[in-house]
C-alpha cells in the first residue's frame, strides 16, 4: 500500500492523470514519491506517442505535432512550464540574487518569461514535427525518453544541489533527500528507457533500425546528465542553490534537449 500511495502522490503532484490515494503531501511522502517520477514521465511520453501516432496518420506533420504538444502540456498541468517562465524572468533580469529570488516568487509573468515560453514551445513543436514526419510510427515509443530522463534529473538536482531559499518554498520539501531515492529513480528510469527502446521492435520496426534504438537508449541519459549538470551548476552559482521553479525549468529544458537528440539520431542513423 505504501508503494501505491507513493506512486499516486507522484502522479498527483506532477500530472493531471486522474489518480487517487496520494495522501496529504507531507514532506516524507513527497520524498518517497520521487522514486516514481520517471514513471510519471513515461505515462506522459506514452500519451504523447499515442497522440503523435494518431495525428501522424490523420494529419500533416505540423498540426499533428502541435496537437501532441498541447496534450503533453495539458498532462503536466503547465507546472514545469510555469517554472520555466518564472526562471527566465529572474535569470534574464541580471539583478542581485535576492531580487532574482523575489521575481520567481511573483505570480505575474514578465516579457522574458513570455518570450522564453513561446520560443520553447516553437522548438518543441518543430522537433515533434520532425520526429513524426521523419520516422516510423513503430518508433514513436522513443518519445518516452525525454520526459523520463528529464524527471530523473529533477530528482538528481534535488539530492545534489543546495536549496536557494533554505527552509522556504517548494524545494524545501525535498531537502535532505536520501541518496537511495536518487538511486531508485535512476533504476526506474533505466528500466523504462530500455522498454521504450525495445518497444519499436515489438511493434514491427525493421531490425535494421537497432542502431537508432540503441543510440537513443544510451545517449538520452548521458545527454540529460551533461546538459542538466551544466545548467544546474550555472544557476546554483548565481542563486546560491536551486528552487522549485528551477526544477521545473530544468525539466522543460531537458525535454527539449532530448527531443533534439532524437531528431539528430533519426536524421543521421537512417
Amino acid at each position: 500500500m505504501s508503494a501505491r500511495r507513493d506512486a499516486a502522490a507522484a502522479f498527483q503532484f506532477l500530472s493531471r492523470f486522474p489518480v487517487k490515494g496520494g495522501g496529504d503531501f507531507s514532506r516524507e511522502l513527497l520524498q518517497r514519491s520521487v522514486s516514481y517520477y520517471p514513471l510519471v514521465g513515461a505515462a506522459i511520453g506514452a500519451s504523447a506517442a499515442l497522440c503523435a501516432a494518431a495525428g501522424g496518420w490523420l494529419l500533416p506533420d505540423w498540426p499533428a505535432a502541435v496537437i501532441t504538444l498541447i496534450v503533453w502540456v495539458y498532462l503536466t498541468g503547465g507546472l514545469h512550464l510555469d517554472g520555466w517562465m518564472d526562471s527566465a524572468d529572474a535569470l534574464f533580469s541580471y539583478r542581485t540574487r535576492e531580487r532574482m529570488l523575489e521575481i520567481m516568487k511573483d505570480s505575474r509573468v514578465g516579457a522574458m518569461g513570455v518570450l522564453a515560453c513561446v520560443l520553447l514551445l516553437l522548438l518543441k513543436a518543430s522537433l515533434l514535427s520532425a520526429i513524426i514526419g521523419g520516422g516510423r510510427l513503430a518508433e514513436l515509443p522513443l518519445l518516452l525518453l525525454p520526459p523520463v530522463w528529464s524527471r530523473w534529473f529533477m530528482v538528481r538536482a534535488m539530492a545534489r544541489y543546495p536549496h536557494a531559499r533554505g527552509n522556504e518554498g517548494l524545494a524545501a520539501g525535498f531537502a535532505g533527500l536520501p541518496p537511495r531515492q536518487e538511486r531508485r529513480t535512476l533504476v526506474c528510469a533505466a528500466l523504462l528507457s530500455l522498454a521504450a527502446a525495445a518497444a519499436p521492435l515489438a511493434f514491427g520496426a525493421n531490425n535494421g533500425r537497432w542502431p537508432l534504438l540503441l543510440a537513443a537508449a544510451c545517449l538520452a541519459p548521458l545527454a540529460a546528465w551533461a546538459c542538466g549538470t551544466a545548467a544546474a551548476r550555472r544557476v546554483s552559482a548565481r542563486l546560491g542553490g536551486l528552487t522549485g521553479d528551477i526544477y521545473g525549468a530544468l525539466n522543460e529544458g531537458l525535454e527539449a534537449a532530448l527531443l533534439l537528440l532524437l531528431v539528430l539520431l533519426q536524421h543521421n542513423l537512417l
